[in-house]
């Protein structure tokens, strides 16, 4: 057998999704009167290995994994990167500032975008965004530290001692 694109995406998807389930299993499923907190993310996971299983079976269909071009690795590890440093400064930074920032520099700075549209691009998307899941799902996002002091302890460090 011949290895080729889709079995090797089809595998990283049913794994990936295997890894989450078994990682998340703690969360609360509940009923369908009364979901919890991870139904969704459930359902989610298990359509992504579904559809990774499909992958997998009609992956003779694909070209082999050795004719695949690696020229776009460099700007998929970019992008890979950047967004886990979303990640990491989402909760100490707040939706607001690590949206738009992250959108920004996608669009200016990956994809080479004009400074304009990606600016507007990415304020609109944010602002969006906020709005569906704030005021439409009335569900809390991490907010802008009003203060140093609050991002110094957003960020484990302890108060600042003035004058000592």
């Amino acid at each position: 057998m011949r290895l080729r694109r889709d079995h090797v995406a089809g595998a990283a998807f049913v794994l990936a999704g295997a890894l989450v389930l078994a990682v998340s299993g703690d969360l609360p499923f509940g009923t369908l009167a009364s979901p919890g907190a991870g139904m969704m993310p459930t359902l989610v996971v298990g359509l992504m290995m579904a559809f990774g299983a499909i992958l997998l079976v009609r992956a003779g269909a694909s070209p082999p994994l050795g004719a695949t071009s690696w020229s776009d690795l460099v700007h998929a590890l970019l992008v890979g990167v950047l967004a886990a440093l979303a990640v990491l400064v989402y909760t100490i930074l707040g939706f607001l500032v690590t949206m738009p920032l992250l959108l920004f520099t996608l669009t200016f700075a990956v994809e080479r975008r004009p400074l304009v549209p990606a600016a507007l691009f990415s304020i609109s998307v944010t602002a969006l965004t906020y709005g569906l899941f704030v005021w439409a799902l009335n569900t809390p996002l991490p907010t802008v530290p009003r203060d140093l002091a609050e991002l110094r302890e957003r960020v484990g460090l302890p108060p600042a001692r003035l004058g000592q």
